[in-house]
């Protein structure tokens, strides 16, 4: 597994990182999710051994990572800002990767590039940005890492080509037990692929749960009555309120049950519980409802 202890990590006076514990589980695919500056690359730059933190540990494996080439060997790393030779093709770069990679896989890179369309005879800088992307994950899925770790992974890819990422990732996961750590700012697709979600923010970690149990945890209710009882929501964690003519909508972290015996016992004339997206939970996590600039 993954594992992040207590990092912390400053930049001229800016801190990046402040005590950010991460856990992520073998064989699982992990969400990473904050606002913008809320220090996503800069952990990841950490785990793959990039950068080398003020304080605390990050281990793979039960091993640390900085200056482990061991354990690097085992990495694969798409960063948001992609960088490649810009005088190799292709081809040409799937060389230097296999000399690289000691588990290289020329089938499934042979495989990829099939299915993406790419040409292997044309240089990486003639590429488009979206192409490049797509080049990446041809490359680095035929290293076979045990731990691939992407940032913005689909940004800039159409539907088509998300969902081929997606699927090849996922086979990985399924057949070989790889563990995946990604960033990215599309929480619906997040939703769709994550088995646990952590939401940082300011280089902290805000809260890290599964998927099914964070969003069984948080919930959206209406409530209206016919005479307003004296304190109805009292004892239940409100993350947010407001009142939309007779109707309260509350989102409120708590297990379902409590939530629903208590508002019961006060005897509402209307009670709806209403499913939450991962983007809404983000928002409500952060206090992003209380943003006037923010419509629902």
């Amino acid at each position: 597994m993954i594992r992040v202890e207590k990092i912390s990590k400053n930049f001229d006076g800016f801190q990046a990182l402040n005590n950010l514990d991460i856990n992520v589980k073998k064989g699982s695919i992990y969400g990473l999710i904050g606002t913008n500056g809320a220090g996503k690359t800069t952990i990841l730059n950490h785990i793959t051994g990039i950068l080398r933190p003020d304080s605390g540990r990050i281990t793979i494996d039960g091993q640390p990572v900085y200056d482990n080439l061991k354990i690097k060997e085992r990495i694969g790393y798409i960063p948001d800002d992609l960088y490649f030779l810009s005088s190799y093709t292709l081809k040409e770069l799937s060389c230097f990767f296999k000399d690289i990679y000691p588990r290289w896989d020329q089938g499934l890179f042979e495989s990829a590039v099939s299915r993406f369309r790419l040409e292997t005879q044309r240089k990486l800088s003639q590429f488009s940005k979206g192409m490049q992307k797509q080049a990446a994950f041809a490359l680095i899925m035929a290293a076979h890492p045990d731990y691939l770790i992407l940032d913005e992974p689909i940004d800039g890819l159409d539907p088509i080509v998300r969902k081929l990422v997606w699927q090849l990732v996922m086979d990985d996961v399924a057949d070989r037990e790889m563990t995946v750590l990604v960033s990215s700012h599309n929480l619906r697709e997040m939703e769709g692929v994550c088995d646990c979600i952590g939401i940082i923010s300011a280089g902290s970690m805000v809260i890290e749960r599964d998927l099914d149990d964070l969003k069984s945890d948080v919930h959206k209710i209406q409530v209206a009555y016919r005479s307003m009882p004296e304190d109805p929501y009292a004892g239940l964690n409100i993350l947010h309120r407001e009142r939309r003519g007779s109707v309260d909508l509350l989102i409120v972290r708590e297990k379902k049950e409590k939530v629903e015996s208590k508002i019961l016992d006060t005897h509402p004339a209307i009670f709806d519980m209403l499913p939450l997206s991962l983007e809404e939970i983000f928002i409500y996590e952060l206090g992003g409802a209380d943003n006037e600039d923010i419509l629902f």
